[in-house]
C-alpha cells in the first residue's frame, strides 16, 4: 500500500493508518514552480522594507489563527502522518507556537547592528559595524515526519529576517503544507510573501534549480547530496538536516527508571520516525539487565492503533517504503545473532483495520546488538530500539562516535561532571545530559548536526543568522586627511610601513606611539603633494 497517489497533474494524500484518501492537491510543473519563485522575488522588494514591528504583527497573528483551530490542525497532521493526535499537539503545534512568539519578539534585538571593536584603528578615526540584510527568497523543503513544525518554524524565522518564503511540502503530507499557507493568508500576510508549491521530488528539484537565495532542506543524505549538486550550479547556499543514528549512553549510576521511560519515548514516539530518535542504546554492563527489563515492560504496555484514538501511543508508519526498511533491519539483526525481545513484526491484530492496517509495526526491543551489525550503522527511522553493552566510559564514547551521523545524543548519569565530560567528547550537534530528543522543540536552541547529519543550523540565533547576510559598514571619521598608505610611495613611506608592521600591528599603544612622528611626516608629505597639484 502507498500513502500517496501521484498523478501527472495532481496528488492524492492518503491516511497511512486507514488507507482513506484525505484530499487532492496539484502536482506543480517546473514552470509553475519557477513562476512562484519569480512572484516571491517581486514580493521581497516590498517585504524587506517592512519594520520588525510589522513582521512581528503578522507572525503573532498567524499564531492566533493556529490557536483558533488547534484540534482541526492536529487532526489533519495525524491523518496525513499517522501519528497520534496527542503527538501532533505536543511535538509539532506547541513547539512551533513557542518558536513563533520567541522569534517575533526577539528577532529585532538579535539582528540589531553590531559595532566592531577596531583596536588601534579607532585612534585613526575609523569605526566599523555589521548590519544584517535579508537574503531574498528562501526555499523550504521539509520532511514528511514533522510536516507542520519544521516548515512553519523555518518560515517564521525567515519572515522575521525580512525574507519571502516558498515551501515545497513532502508529497506524503501536502495538505499540511497547504494549511500553513492558509494560516498566513488568514493572518493577513501580503500576497506571495509565503507560497506553497505542492508536488513530488521533481517539484523540489525545480525549486532548487530556480535558484532561490537559500535552500532549507530536511531529509535523507542521498537527497541532500542531490540538492547540493543542483544548488552548486548557481551557487545557491543550503542548510541541510539529514537525519541521524542517535546514541543514548546509560551509565551504572544513572536513574534507571527515568532512563527506561526516556528510552521508550525517544525510540517509539512518532513510530520512531524522528531524525533524533534513539536508534542505538549503550548501557553499562552492571545495569544492562535491569534497564532492559524495564524497557521491555514499558514497551509492551504501549497501545498501538489509529492516531485519532486518544489512548493510542504508537500509530502507523508513513509508508510501505519506510516499513520495509524496518523489516530489513530487524531481519538483519536476527541473522547477525541479536535477540528480538518484543515486537519484531507488523501488528497482525491491526491488519484487518482497513486497507491501511498493514503499516503498523510493533515497537521492537533488541538485545545483543553491536556496532558491527549493519542496522547499527544505517538509519532505521522506525520503532526499533537495539541495545548494546559497554564496560567503561572510554568504550561508551568510542561506540557512540562510531557512526557517519552526528545529530543528537544523550548521556545518562548521576555524576554531572562525568555527563559534561562525556557530552563534550561525543561528535554530535546536540548532546543532552539526563534528557533526550526534545530540544528541536526549543526554538531558542540551535538545531543541526555533525558529519553526515548535515550542514548549517536552524533554530536559535545561529539558525537566524543562516537567514541573513552580514554587511560590513566602515566609516572614516576624519575624511579631510589622506591615508598614510596611499600612493605615491616614497622613502619616508617605506620607513613608516616598516613601523606599521613592527609597532602598530603589535597592538601595543606604547609601541605605536613611537611611530607617530613618521606618521605625521608622511601625512604632511601627502598634503603637500595634494596642495602642489592644485
Amino acid at each position: 500500500m502507498t500513502t500517496v497517489k501521484m498523478q501527472e497533474d495532481h496528488i492524492i494524500s492518503v491516511d497511512p493508518a486507514t488507507g482513506d484518501a484525505i484530499g487532492t492537491v496539484p502536482n506543480c510543473s517546473d514552470d509553475e514552480v519557477l513562476a512562484a519563485v519569480e512572484r516571491s522575488r517581486v514580493a521581497f522588494l516590498k517585504w524587506k522594507r517592512t519594520s520588525f514591528a510589522e513582521r512581528k504583527a503578522f507572525v503573532m497573528s498567524a499564531r492566533e489563527v493556529i490557536l483558533g483551530d488547534l484540534d482541526g490542525i492536529a487532526s489533519l497532521i495525524s491523518r496525513e502522518t499517522g501519528k497520534p493526535v496527542a503527538e501532533a499537539l505536543a511535538m509539532e503545534i506547541a513547539p512551533v507556537l513557542d518558536l513563533m512568539q520567541w522569534i517575533a519578539r526577539g528577532a529585532e534585538k538579535m539582528l540589531r547592528p553590531q559595532r566592531i571593536g577596531l583596536g588601534l584603528y579607532s585612534l585613526m578615526g575609523r569605526s566599523s559595524m555589521i548590519v544584517y540584510q535579508p537574503l531574498g527568497v528562501v526555499g523550504i523543503i521539509p520532511a514528511w515526519n514533522y510536516p507542520f513544525s519544521i516548515p512553519l518554524g523555518e518560515a517564521a524565522m525567515a519572515l522575521m529576517a525580512g525574507n519571502t518564503v516558498i515551501i515545497k511540502p513532502s508529497e506524503l503530507t501536502p495538505l499540511t503544507g497547504l494549511k500553513i499557507g492558509e494560516i498566513f493568508e488568514k493572518a493577513g500576510l501580503p500576497p506571495d510573501v509565503v507560497q506553497i508549491v505542492t508536488g513530488g521530488g521533481l517539484a523540489g528539484s525545480a525549486l532548487v534549480k530556480a535558484a532561490p537565495d537559500k535552500i532549507m532542506f530536511t531529509g535523507s543524505v542521498a537527497t541532500g547530496k542531490k540538492i547540493l549538486a543542483d544548488a552548486a550550479e548557481k551557487m545557491t547556499p543550503a542548510v541541510l538536516e539529514l537525519g541521524g543514528k542517535d546514541a543514548m549512553i546509560v551509565f551504572d549510576n544513572a536513574n534507571i527508571e527515568l532512563a527506561a521511560e526516556a528510552a521508550v519515548w525517544a525510540a517509539f514516539a512518532n513510530s520512531g520516525q524522528s531524525c533524533c530518535s534513539v536508534e542505538r542504546l549503550y548501557v553499562q554492563k552492571g545495569v544492562a539487565e535491569k534497564l532492559t527489563e524495564k524497557i521491555i515492560e514499558k514497551t509492551e504496555a504501549l497501545k498501538q492503533g489509529v492516531g485519532t484514538d486518544p489512548d493510542v501511543s504508537v500509530s502507523a508508519m508513513s509508508s510501505e517504503k519506510q516499513i520495509a526498511i524496518v523489516e530489513d533491519h530487524v531481519d538483519a539483526f536476527r541473522k547477525a545473532g541479536a535477540k528480538i525481545m518484543t515486537g519484531g513484526q507488523r501488528n497482525g491484530s491491526l491488519a484487518g483495520l482497513s486497507s491501511g492496517g498493514d503499516l503498523f509495526y510493533e515497537p521492537t526491543v533488541i538485545t545483543g546488538a553491536n556496532n558491527k551489525m549493519r542496522p547499527m550503522q544505517e538509519e532505521t527511522f522506525g520503532p526499533t530500539l537495539p541495545i548494546a553493552v559497554f564496560d567503561n566510559e572510554e568504550e561508551a564514547v568510542a561506540m557512540a562516535n562510531d557512526s557517519e551521523f552526528g545529530l543528537t545524543a544523550s548521556v545518562w548519569t548521576g555524576d554531572r561532571s562525568r555527563g559534561r565530560r562525556v557530552a563534550e567528547r561525543i561528535e554530535a550537534g546536540t548532546v543532552c545530559i539526563n534528557e533526550v530528543m526534545y530540544t528541536h522543540g526549543i526554538g531558542r536552541t540551535p538545531w543541526g548536526g555533525f558529519k553526515n547529519s548535515g550542514r548549517g543550523r536552524t533554530h536559535g540565533k545561529e539558525g537566524l543568522m543562516e537567514l541573513v547576510q552580514p554587511q560590513h559598514i566602515h566609516t572614516n571619521r576624519l575624511p579631510f586627511l589622506p591615508n598614510a598608505w596611499w600612493l605615491p610611495y616614497s622613502s619616508s613611506a617605506g620607513s613608516l610601513f616598516h613601523d606599521l608592521a613592527t609597532k602598530f600591528a603589535s597592538g601595543s599603544l606604547l609601541r605605536t606611539s613611537l611611530m607617530l612622528p613618521k606618521l605625521m611626516r608622511r601625512t604632511r608629505e601627502l598634503l603637500k603633494l595634494r596642495k602642489g597639484k592644485k
